[in-house]
């Protein structure tokens, strides 16, 4: 199965809300990258080393990291002296990882510019899959840029959440806040179970075997205004629901925020915020 052959047919349902989910994805992410730098960034980078482990990244592999952002998998993956190449949707995100030294490119999946076979490896960190329209055609895509032998590894995020991961939307609930109508929706034809069970699934159904996917749980610690920067600064779906609100609902949200992150407090003006994600992997035959 290729990418092209599962795209939804032209003028039907199915590929009008796809369209548009990716529209939404460019638009809500354009121009973000220095607010996702300051503030989500490190939030993502925990499960860089296992990520890495997963698509047996080592010295010599040559391996793709896509929807890389600022780089923060392509600059470890190079640390271990593979050979880095790097692909985000975002102009800004590719102009940020390559002040790093990347190798990055702009390119959407599902379809990116690069060989049959290109790479021993390809990671996505950036939860990549969360941010598509298309989870299996862009799956289908990676699996071809793989050599016989190739491993990949991803990270999305699962249905479980630690209570970290809700504190924001918490805060835009009780502060009054109205979701805008230009979210992101994926199409439900599109969707799949966010379970390990799910996600191997996922895999598998794209072509990949010796499938696997479980959770990974960490204590994310941030600063009380890093935090909130995030969503202020419009990153991610959060940041898109709380810069819409009118002035005064946001001085709504961030009173909430305020005295709900009270609950996280584990120093004065730090937080520690449960999350859980989930990381799958697997082989091209």
């Amino acid at each position: 199965m290729t990418a092209r052959e599962s795209t939804p047919v032209s003028g039907s349902p199915e590929r009008d809300a796809t369209e548009a989910f990716d529209a939404a994805e460019r638009a809500m992410w354009r121009g973000r990258s220095e607010a996702y730098a300051g503030s989500f960034a490190r939030l993502c980078a925990y499960p860089v080393a296992a990520l890495l482990d997963a698509a047996g990244v080592e010295r010599g592999t040559r391996v793709l990291d896509v929807g890389t952002g600022t780089g923060t998998a392509a600059v470890a993956a190079r640390a271990r002296g593979a050979r880095v190449s790097a692909v985000d949707a975002d102009a800004g995100m590719v102009a940020a990882a390559r002040a790093r030294g990347i190798d990055a490119r702009t390119a959407e999946l599902p379809e990116l510019p690069y060989p049959d076979g290109e790479f021993d490896a390809v990671v996505g960190n950036f939860f990549v899959l969360n941010h598509v329209g298309r989870p299996r055609a862009s799956l289908a895509e990676l699996r071809r840029l793989l050599r016989p032998g190739g491993r990949i590894a991803v990270t999305t995020w699962g249905a479980r959440r630690g209570a970290g991961q809700d504190l924001l939307g918490r805060a835009c609930e009780a502060g009054g806040a109205v979701p805008p109508p230009c979210l992101p929706r994926l199409d439900p034809a599109q969707d799949w179970p966010r379970t390990p069970e799910g996600l191997t699934q996922l895999l598998g159904g794209a072509g990949f075997v010796a499938s696997e996917a479980a959770e990974l749980a960490w204590e994310h610690r941030a600063g009380v205004e890093e935090w909130w920067s995030g969503a202020a600064g419009g990153v991610a779906t959060i940041g898109l629901v709380v810069t819409s609100q009118d002035p005064r609902t946001v001085v709504r949200i961030r009173r909430e925020y305020d005295r709900l992150s009270a609950e996280h407090a584990v120093a004065e003006g730090q937080l520690a915020l449960p999350h859980i994600a989930l990381l799958g992997s697997g082989r091209r035959p």
